[in-house]
């Protein structure tokens, strides 16, 4: 059978036909595929946003751990390093105008003041924070302007550099050593007072 022009014609137009009916499909399923990637990437943000909380919550309750570790052993600890505190006030939140202040612990006598800072892991940034809230406690929290103030930083894990770095810094460093907590600084320490 012999093929004519007009059976060329109609199979070209067949064939641009099929030729359209597979772009609208593929575009079709492009929009299919797009339409799921976006689902799946809002449901990956969703767990992500959900994870964060969890992690946070979960952080807290590590600081909380710490912090319950560290809170019977304070008033012990610098009554032996020769600081007659006698007097444990935990979680101190001030608000003065538009400056806040909180403090994990405060370890107080009618002379002397330590405040303490509590982190499951202790890092520089942590130390620096803890100094700028000891710059600005008399201030916002005039009660005990008269006494000495110094400041301590607590953590679970404290590594070696930052230990030293709080140290120069003039921070007594408390950290987990087995059953208890101990304060790292040595008999020579100088802690530095505001």
């Amino acid at each position: 059978m012999a093929t004519t022009a007009d059976d060329v014609w109609r199979l070209l137009g067949e064939l641009i036909e099929a030729q359209k009916e597979a772009r609208k499909e593929t575009d079709r399923q492009f929009q299919e595929t797009d339409r799921r990637f976006q689902e799946t990437e809002r449901l990956l943000k969703e767990q992500s946003q959900r994870l964060d909380q969890q992690l946070g919550r979960l952080g807290n309750r590590l600081g909380e751990f710490v912090e319950w570790q560290v809170r019977p052993a304070v008033l012990r600890l610098f009554q032996e390093r020769g600081l007659d505190v006698h007097e444990l006030l935990p979680d101190i939140s001030v608000q003065r105008g538009q400056e806040g202040l909180e403090i994990d612990l405060l370890v107080v006598n009618s002379t002397a003041a330590v405040v303490v800072e509590v982190k499951s892991q202790l890092t520089q940034g942590d130390v620096d924070e803890h100094l700028e809230r000891l710059a600005k406690s008399k201030r916002l929290m005039p009660r005990y302007s008269d006494v000495q103030a110094m400041g301590a930083v607590a953590g679970l894990v404290v590594p070696p550099e930052v230990a030293r770095y709080a140290y120069r810094r003039g921070l007594f460093v408390l950290a987990q050593s087995g059953d208890s907590v101990v304060i790292l600084n040595d008999a020579q320490f100088q802690p530095q007072t505001w």
